[in-house]
Order: structure tokens, then C-alpha cells, then sequence
């Protein structure tokens, strides 16, 4: 997949998004309302871009609505959702920028969007367009796989609870590899979650008709529900089941129903970044220097602030489950600050890194890739930056603020072996996967773009397994 040649105006890594934030000033040092805008070159425009979107962003914030609307033409006269990396970023941030001024005149938001459509059949198609296109997905059922097989050596019943069950592939491999066991296989029971009933049907077909032709005893255990409404009762685990659960980029959603708390404890600041000399690589460093220990404005970082709300009483619920083992993927990034700034600059780097993955390894012109720049990419984005209360349904959180949680509901954490890494490390070699890492952290894996954490998968157990 490495080494496709882009069209005209693509760059390598040293004029990637990447690079360009640790060069530039965050100051937007704007000139001319419209300078320079026949032909720039594709480095020069990148840089140009951030600027007008850090400014736009900070008129946003502080309701300078003319001043945005002129740095938002500004931006559409240089940003195409089919041109290079940065043009992709600037043509979905621009709208998700403006929708949220939009919502300021409720009915004019409201007309806008009353005939859209949501089909659940597209989200799920994107998302297994996300899973051929890039590594994460692949890696991640690969890793919690592998750690699966590790904690059940040696059962003979086990529970699997998928906490968003849509891509049988992940666990038609599972059972392929359970199906090798010296012992033989165990008896396999999987229960699972999504809200649409259909998708729940079509993974129980897949995964029985898998079952069957590898001679496996398997039960599918649907549960139509959204995972906020999940009761625990549903799940019927039996005395006697080993259980594991499986969280892929699903923990997050819930962090939702706290917004209201977290907004009561919290002092007020500003909405406004503090425009001075400071590269982006500087604003950066807090972040990237000691990844895993807890920054000093943390919101999760009190205690009495981690043991309340609806994403810890979910912990303790799962807890009292006694799980042999708990697997949680979730992004490497802080997308639930408290302030519009806050989320669009970390926003605007954790997504610069995953379009300029698609860029390395599909054409510009690919309808996959737009897509899922669009459908996956660009609707969280505009989740991110447009959203707010109970809407804003993508808060991704950094590891840092996840251990805490998962320690103060009982679990222990457990060390991702060095098999799973390697398995992980052949997949990305086969494939020809260049440009992605993976780092063990601690007993953590990190899968990296080149040098940007963008994933993490941690595992978990309940205390009496320690």
C-alpha cells in the first residue's frame, strides 16, 4: 500500500500536516483579506490554512460572527475536499465551524437540516471502509484477540461482551484461533451490543455459519440497545463463564451524560486561545513529553470527579461482572475540553494525522477515501466542534484520564504481551503498512502515525485475577 504515487501537489512527511504544525506560529498574521491566492504551493497553503482556521476558530468561540464569516471565505477560496491533506482538513472544519454558528439561529439550523438523513447501513459500510483503508481496526481486534487467548487458556466456557457488535471479522478470526487450541476448542458465547437489530441478525448469521464449518460450540447473544441504555441483566452471565470484555472506541460515548457535572465543578475560563509566539510544536509538548501521566488541568483528575456520573457507574457495573479480562481501544487524543479552542487545536492535529494516513496510501480520487472522510472523519469532526451537551457524542479522551477511572472502579491492569505486539507488527509488515508504529507504553500499546500517537489499547482485570 506504501509508495503510491499521489497527483500533482502531494508532499512527503517533511510537508506533511504533521510537520507543518511544529513549524508555524500559532498567530494568525493574516495580511490582506485575499493575499496570494492564484498559485500557492502546497506547503505555503497548508501553513496559510492553519492560521485562518486557528483565527476563524477564535472568532467562533468569542461570537465575532462577521470575522469568521470573512475568514471562512477566505478559507473556501484555498480548501477542496479532493485536493491535498490540508485542503481536505480545512473543507471539513470550515463546515463544522460553521455549523456551529449556524446554531445560533435555531430555526435557520433546524430548516437547514430537517430532511437529512442518517442510514445506519451507510455508518456501517463507512466504518468497514475504515477497516480496509487504515490499520486501527485490524490491529485492534488482532490485539484483543491475541490477549483473549492468553486469559483463556485453558477454559472450557467462556463469555465474550462486545460492547459494539458490527464487524464479525474480529471475532470470526477469534474463533479460527480457538479452533487451534491444543486443549481444543471451548464453548463459545458472545453477547452482542449495537442498536440496530439488523446488524445484530447479520453477525449472528456470519459468526454461526463460522462456528459450525470449524465444529465450535457457539451461542450469539444479541442485545438490541444503545450502549448508555445497556442494563446489565441482559447480558445473563452464567456462573462458570470465564468472561472478557471487548470496548472498541465505544467507552467515550458515555462521557456524554457527565457534561452537565463537569461543567458545575469547573471554574470558568475562556473560549479564547492566547494568540502569541508559540509554535503548535510548543503547545504540543505538554502532551507528547510524558504521555500517560496526568496533566496538572486534567478535569479528570479529582477524585470526586471520578467517582460519580454515568461513565463510572458503568465501570463498577462491568466490574461487578468479575471479568477475567477487559480490552478497551479508545483514540489517543483530548477531544472533551471544556472550551471550543480547546478541542479545535487538538482536533485539528489528531485528524491532520489521520487524513495524511489516507494520503500515504490511497489515490485522491478514491470514492472509498471520501467517504470516510466525509461520512467518519468529517461527522466527528463536526461532532467535536459544532456540538455541545448531550449532542456531543465524541468526546475521545487520552489514556491518562482513562487509568484512573478503570483503577478507582477496581480493575488491575494487565500487561499486553509481547505477543500481541508482534502479531500486530506482522500485520502492518504484510499489508506494507509503512509510516504506522506501534509502542508498548508500560503494558500499554500505542499505535502511532510516524510519531503521532493517534490509539490506544490498554487491557484490564477484575482484582481477584491479580
Amino acid at each position: 500500500m506504501s509508495g503510491m504515487g499521489q497527483e500533482d501537489g502531494s508532499s512527503s512527511i517533511s510537508s506533511s500536516p504533521l510537520h507543518l504544525f511544529s513549524l508555524m506560529s500559532l498567530s494568525p498574521g493574516i495580511g490582506s483579506p485575499y493575499p496570494w491566492l492564484r498559485e500557492m504551493e502546497s506547503e505555503e497553503r497548508g501553513l496559510y490554512l492553519i492560521r485562518l482556521l486557528v483565527a476563524c476558530a477564535n472568532n467562533v468561540a468569542a461570537g465575532s460572527i462577521e470575522n469568521a464569516n470573512i475568514e471562512l471565505e477566505q478559507i473556501n477560496r484555498l480548501s477542496s475536499s479532493d485536493g491535498d491533506t490540508m485542503q481536505r482538513i480545512a473543507a471539513y472544519f470550515t463546515e463544522a465551524l460553521a455549523n456551529r454558528m449556524l446554531k445560533g439561529w435555531p430555526g435557520l439550523y433546524k430548516a437547514i437540516n430537517s430532511t437529512k438523513i442518517t442510514s445506519i447501513s451507510e455508518e456501517i459500510l463507512t466504518k468497514r471502509l475504515f477497516f480496509d483503508l487504515c490499520p486501527f481496526l485490524r490491529l485492534s481486534y488482532l490485539i484483543t484477540n491475541q490477549a483473549i487467548l492468553e486469559a483463556m487458556e485453558g477454559e472450557k466456557m467462556v463469555h465474550i461482551i462486545d460492547l459494539c457488535s458490527s464487524e464479525p471479522a474480529q471475532w470470526i478470526n477469534l474463533l479460527q484461533a480457538l479452533r487451534t487450541r491444543s486443549e481444543g476448542p471451548p464453548h463459545l458465547r458472545i453477547t452482542g451490543i449495537h442498536q440496530e437489530k439488523e446488524v445484530l441478525e447479520q453477525m449472528a448469521l456470519r459468526l454461526n455459519e463460522e462456528a459450525e464449518k470449524l465444529d465450535i460450540p457457539f451461542q450469539f447473544n444479541p442485545i438490541v440497545t444503545r450502549l448508555e441504555n445497556l442494563e446489565m441483566e441482559q447480558l445473563r452471565y452464567k456462573s462458570g463463564e470465564a468472561l472478557a470484555i471487548s470496548s472498541v472506541l465505544q467507552l467515550h460515548t458515555l462521557l456524554a451524560f457527565d457534561d452537565e457535572t463537569i461543567k458545575r465543578t469547573q471554574s470558568p475560563s475562556s473560549n479564547r486561545i492566547l494568540i502569541n509566539s508559540q509554535t503548535l510544536g510548543d503547545f504540543l509538548k505538554k502532551d507528547i513529553v510524558n504521555p500517560f501521566s496526568p496533566s496538572p488541568d486534567s478535569t479528570s483528575s479529582s477524585p470526586l470527579m471520578l467517582n460519580s456520573g454515568k461513565i463510572m457507574s458503568f465501570l463498577n457495573a462491568l466490574w461487578n461482572l468479575s471479568p477475567k479480562l477487559m480490552v478497551v481501544t479508545e483514540q489517543e487524543s483530548n477531544h472533551n475540553g471544556f472550551t471550543l479552542m480547546d478541542r479545535a487545536l487538538e482536533a485539528l492535529i489528531f485528524y491532520a494525522a489521520l487524513f495524511d494516513c489516507l494520503e500515504s496510501t490511497v489515490p485522491r480520487t478514491s470514492v472509498d477515501r471520501q467517504k470516510v472522510e466525509k461520512m467518519l472523519f468529517g461527522e466527528e469532526i463536526k461532532n467535536i466542534i459544532a456540538c455541545e451537551g448531550l449532542e456531543r457524542k465524541v468526546r475521545h479522551e487520552k489514556l491518562e484520564k482513562w487509568i484512573p477511572r478503570f483503577e478507582l472502579a477496581g480493575f488491575g491492569r494487565v500487561p499486553l504481551s509481547y505477543n500481541g505486539m508482534l502479531v500486530a507488527t506482522r500485520l502492518l509488515q504484510n499489508y506494507g503498512y509503512d509510516g504506522y508504529k506501534i509502542k508498548n507504553e508500560n503494558g500499554f500499546l500505542v499505535i502511532c502515525w510516524h510519531n503521532q500517537p493517534l490509539f490506544t489499547i490498554s487491557a484490564w482485570k477484575f482484582g481477584r485475577y491479580s
